[in-house]
């Protein structure tokens, strides 16, 4: 399967480490025009490098801006007007005990994993319906279907991800543009090192200690491991391909069978 991007201009928020990157990378390497964001200028421009050294001749633009604010979000599409993939996959995470989260730290989660990506979907799926072709995808997580204890505000969040996916692939019925969300499980990320000891013996080395996270905190995962970034993008470049053309409305799951149900 030989999946060809050229000439899409690819937008992929949250993109400057982890598997916003990699996404970004893949997309590249199929030939798109990439969009990276972030709120660094510096390792936005490191990340472009990087980039730059997986696919030869990529073009590739950085757009620094905190997208979790109106303002944020205005500066990219003023920069970027228009696009023709769109991934959604700007967010935060971390633990807490429920009792414990804050309503500035639920109106947080809320505003950078959900209404970052409604208000991007909002400016750029109208001209995607307009031309006849587009792709929208949101990184979800299979805290979505299976909400720890200690990440409910997180989960909230990836849940209503669902939902906006859902909602706006009816409203793109009939355009050519597909709206889809990805369950991504436990990946591995710098981010994620940092969560998983959060929650095990820190003097744990790294493959003890992400054995022990699998253990105690994701026995259901079939793979009995995390992903790889690489893993996630390489579904995501699948659904911004004219291959996935009749997939839409969906929620793919990349959770290394996490998630203990057959569908979605």
């Amino acid at each position: 399967m030989h999946i060809d991007l050229k000439g899409r201009t690819a937008i992929v928020t949250g993109s400057s480490q982890g598997i916003g990157l990699a996404i970004a990378t893949g997309l590249a390497e199929a030939g798109a025009r990439v969009v990276l964001t972030g709120r660094g200028a510096s390792r936005l421009e490191a990340a472009a490098g990087a980039v730059r050294d997986r696919a030869a001749g990529a073009d590739v633009v950085t757009v620094a801006s905190d997208l979790a604010t109106e303002d944020g979000a205005a500066a990219l599409t003023g920069a970027v007007p228009d696009a023709d993939i769109l991934v959604n996959n700007l967010g935060v995470f971390g633990s807490r005990p429920a009792l414990e989260i804050t309503d500035a730290e639920w109106r947080a989660y809320f505003e950078t994993n959900v209404l970052s990506a409604v208000r991007l979907t909002r400016h750029y799926l109208p001209a995607m319906k307009a031309q006849g072709w587009g792709r929208v995808l949101y990184i979800a997580s299979d805290s979505a279907i299976a909400t720890p204890a200690e990440m409910i505000h997180y989960g909230m969040s990836k849940t209503a991800l669902l939902a906006v996916s859902r909602g706006f692939a009816k409203e793109a019925a009939g355009t050519g543009v597909t709206v889809n969300s990805v369950i991504a499980g436990p990946t591995h990320t710098g981010g994620v090192e940092e969560f998983v000891y959060e929650l095990v013996d820190r003097s744990l080395p790294w493959e003890e200690a992400q054995r022990e996270f699998m253990r105690r905190h994701r026995p259901h995962s079939l793979i009995q491991r995390l992903i790889e970034p690489e893993e996630i993008a390489g579904m995501c470049v699948y659904l911004s391909s004219s291959f996935a053309s009749a997939t839409t409305g969906g929620a793919l799951r990349v959770d290394g069978g996490y998630v203990d149900a057959i569908l979605p």
